[in-house]
């Protein structure tokens, strides 16, 4: 989502011909990486515009690839480049944010919702000569404590969704039928709801759930059929938690979702916010909680605070001419 020019902070200095400092994942997706690595080299090469590619090996670790990326864009008008799934985009954003560098986005994932919702090609051809004319601009991002989300961040079941799909995806190698048979085989085991206090707008309540899921991107809101995704247009992010249920009624809500009318269950809470807090309603002193944020799994420590960005993210965002609607 572009942000409004007036909440916008001042944008960063960049160049039309400056570096551009691609971070690729080698383990992204199902594309082979040199091949990918050769395709972006090849148009920029042909372009005349200068680059670098650091590449993500297994067992590397993200942060630090991205940290040496934005070193060497400082002070050269340049950009750095996440090519990679939606995880990997957000763990180079989580780098480039604090730096006010510009970012750009070469998707590799399975569903690349990020990309998607602004108009980038899952090509990688596509994208790359996309890239070459894009311009920055001010795109909302969702914190959780201090940790960045582009997509969405949650606790409770869906990290653990998450956490067996990525364990599938091991074994049985990256698809969206992997995905779905993980999930169906995740909901036939007993999860324990999650007895939560809430505070937004400066009311408490106790909650019980199975899972609270925070969204800051429109297309996987709209395509899951949930009708508060035009709130994140006027700087919110939108909420949703369900109601603990048995396993036929949550298989049901899945169904809804893949259909597009979970906006219609009446097992789901669905609100906007600015700033939402949340802490286990016993919390032990030092009470630690699951996160996933953009399908990454982590853990924080609670009390949770789930905001939007007081500083936007400045995403080289394609022309016009240069948009793919999502399909």
């Amino acid at each position: 989502m572009t942000l409004p020019t007036a909440v916008a902070s001042a944008p960063p200095e960049f160049a039309a011909d400056g570096p551009l400092l691609i971070v690729l994942n080698a383990g992204s997706g199902r594309a082979d990486a040199d091949e990918t690595q050769r395709t972006i080299s090849a148009i920029l090469d042909a372009a005349g515009r200068p680059h670098e590619v650091l590449r993500i090996e297994r067992g590397m670790d993200v942060a630090q690839v991205a940290a040496e990326a934005v070193r060497r864009a400082q002070g050269r008008r340049g950009a750095v480049v996440a090519a990679g799934g939606d995880g990997t985009l957000n763990a180079v954003a989580q780098v480039v944010l604090p730096a006010g560098l510009p970012f750009g986005v070469l998707p590799q994932g399975t569903f690349n919702y990020f990309s998607r919702a602004h108009g980038i090609s899952s090509d990688t051809e596509q994208a790359t000569r996309a890239l070459l004319r894009a311009r920055p601009e001010p795109v909302q991002v969702g914190l959780v404590n201090e940790r960045l989300f582009l997509v969405n961040a949650s606790v409770g079941l869906y990290p653990q969704l998450l956490e067996d799909r990525e364990a599938y995806k091991q074994r049985y190698g990256r698809s969206r039928l992997v995905a779905l048979w993980s999930a169906l085989v995740t909901l036939l085991h007993v999860y324990r709801p999650l007895r939560l206090q809430i505070e937004c707008q400066g009311r408490q309540q106790p909650v019980r759930t199975s899972t609270l899921f925070v969204g800051n991107n429109r297309l996987q809101l709209q395509q899951i059929g949930v009708p508060e995704a035009d709130l994140l247009a006027e700087g919110q992010l939108v909420a949703l938690m369900l109601r603990p249920v048995r396993t036929l009624a949550m298989l049901g809500l899945m169904l809804r979702g893949a259909f597009g009318r979970l906006g219609e269950a009446e097992d789901v809470l669905r609100f906007g916010f600015e700033r939402l807090g949340m802490r286990p309603a016993a919390p032990r002193r030092t009470a630690r909680v699951k996160v996933a944020t953009d399908g990454e799994i982590c853990w924080l420590r609670a009390p949770l605070t789930f905001r939007v960005s007081p500083r936007p993210l400045w995403l080289l965002t394609p022309l016009p001419e240069d948009r793919v609607e999502p399909a």
